[in-house]
């Protein structure tokens, strides 16, 4: 599978926000609503919240096909777009590739910080974290 994640990392955008830009956000949310849909009923989706004209909609959805995040298939005539993957799988996927940059620019630093961070905003899930690294020290055993 191909890197998903976009040249630049926005660490103060929200969400997906960090890896996708802002309509390209807005249009894969409204796709994993819509599940399939034709460029012109997401076009439709979008102008309710904002005015937006077909055109740059279907530019942005031809962007994301070519980014390998959108299908794209003719039926009857009409092209409908539909999300590559879940918007779960594409978190995870997404995460999978920023950890794996941040660890190879500093493994150390970049292991004690996701440590640190979780301890500051999530502390439930270290005890979870411990419980994956032995699940997964007893597997590397094998």
């Amino acid at each position: 599978m191909g890197k998903l994640v976009a040249k630049i990392f926005r660490a103060s955008d929200s969400g997906l926000g960090k890896v996708l830009g802002t309509l390209e956000e807005e249009i894969m949310n409204t796709l994993w609503e819509l599940k399939s849909a034709k460029g012109s009923i997401i076009f439709n989706e979008l102008l309710k919240r904002k005015k937006i004209a077909l055109t740059t909609v279907l530019t942005v959805l031809e962007r994301l096909v070519k980014k390998g995040l959108v299908s794209k298939t003719k039926v009857q005539g009409n092209f409908h777009f539909a999300p590559v993957h879940t918007r779960d799988d594409f978190s995870a996927i997404v995460s999978r590739e920023v950890l794996r940059g941040l660890l190879d620019m500093s493994s150390g630093n970049a292991s004690a910080n996701f440590v640190e961070i979780l301890a500051e905003t999530r502390p439930e899930e270290l005890k979870e974290l411990e419980e994956l690294i032995e699940a997964k020290r007893r597997e590397l055993k094998k």
